[in-house]
């Protein structure tokens, strides 16, 4: 037990990691460039590792969320890699974000009128800093709408001081193959990008995030940013995951105990085991990932020596515990149980967020800091 610290043991496989950047390079075939996203940490993977990795096997641009997730990445990185920050940048703060080597993502005119007026002079020339503009073409939710786009078109000495590097939008439905959103919003898209290019010749562009590179070239345009796929995240559902796995999680047994009557367990009394089960508790609740909404339908791994057997969790996840019905398991197997596999090749982020009602990238992003973390 060593490894685990008392903890769980959470492993992340960088290789594979890796491997997942070059699977999703591979399926480009018009000389689209392909970057990646790190933001929330590398989706709780760990930036820090998981970047410069990406960097080794040839990703010269990164998206990050935030200010600070860009300016710790740009510690991280050498200096010709691109950061862009898909959130922007606050008012006040468009200095110290040009200072610091990133690009941020605009949203609105005024956005792109106040980038400009904070960063026009830096180099002498009245050209602002290194832009980026987000469209929405059809989610609703960052970037701009067609009137403000059309406010945008109708000042070109505007646009032209804006220095863009990239226009981006963002689909709603891509883990959708056939979904009507998907070409509406390819068709709402191309058809913005043409009329800023009237303004802003070989402007590049971005639409395809990791499951609409899945769709097809036609989504792929200039650069694509894989993000949960590079996590080992399914960016196809309906298919066969094309992704290596990238996490495993192990947790430890605290306590077997046998049932000697029908019995309720954990907090609200909402599953009974039978007289005669065995339970194991191992040590991982909600504080560390382990979603309450998987409560009574999740499950793991019991791994008793070289053996692997599924068991059922067991009542409610409580915050630093979590129960399993091992009673599928022989004397001789119980005797070797120490640990019981949450996540891995057996039950993946995928399944682990469908018992919880949610989605891997919301398993993987909640994983705690209580684990005992490995990077192979």
């Amino acid at each position: 037990m060593s490894d685990y610290e008392g903890e769980g043991l959470l492993t992340i496989d960088l290789g594979a990691i890796a491997e997942n950047y070059t699977r999703m390079r591979a399926r480009l075939k018009n000389g689209s460039e392909c970057g990646a996203v790190v933001k929330a940490d590398a989706y709780g993977l760990g930036a820090a590792k998981v970047a410069p990795v990406l960097y080794r096997v040839g990703c010269r641009t990164f998206f990050a969320a935030t200010r600070q997730e860009g300016e710790q990445l740009r510690a991280l990185l050498p200096e010709d890699v691109r950061i862009f920050l898909l959130t922007g940048v606050r008012r006040g703060c468009e200095r110290a974000c040009a200072e610091a080597g990133l690009i941020p993502v605009l949203v609105t005119p005024a956005q792109v009128q106040r980038w400009i007026e904070a960063t026009g002079e830096l180099d002498g020339g009245g050209l602002a800093a290194p832009s980026a503009l987000k469209l929405d073409s059809g989610m609703t939710r960052l970037g701009m709408g067609t009137e403000e786009l059309a406010e945008l078109l109708a000042q070109p000495a505007l646009l032209q001081r804006a220095n863009l590097q990239l226009v981006l939008s963002h689909l709603a439905c891509a883990d959708e193959n056939g979904h009507a959103q998907n070409d509406a919003q390819l068709a709402t898209f191309t058809g913005a990008l043409a009329q800023l290019r009237r303004i802003c010749p070989q402007l590049p562009a971005s639409f395809a995030n990791s499951s609409a590179i899945c769709l097809g070239e036609a989504y792929h345009f200039d650069l694509v940013r894989p993000g949960c796929a590079l996590y080992g995240v399914n960016p196809t559902p309906s298919e066969p995951n094309p992704m290596r796995p990238v996490v495993s999680l192990r947790l430890p047994v605290l306590q077997l105990r046998r049932v000697s009557h029908d019995s309720a367990v954990g907090y609200g009394a909402t599953q009974f085991a039978a007289a005669g089960s065995w339970l194991a508790v191992v040590r991982g609740g909600y504080a560390d990932g382990i979603l309450r909404a998987q409560s009574g339908r999740g499950c793991g791994v019991a791994l008793a020596g070289d053996e692997r057997v599924v068991v059922p969790m067991m009542g409610r996840v409580s915050m630093d515990t979590t129960v399993f019905d091992i009673s599928a398991l022989s004397e001789a197997q119980r005797a070797r149980l120490e640990v019981i596999e949450l996540l891995g090749d057996s039950v993946t982020v995928d399944d682990m967020g469908a018992a919880a009602g949610t989605i891997g990238y919301e398993i993987l992003t909640s994983l705690g800091r209580r684990y005992s973390r490995r990077y192979l």
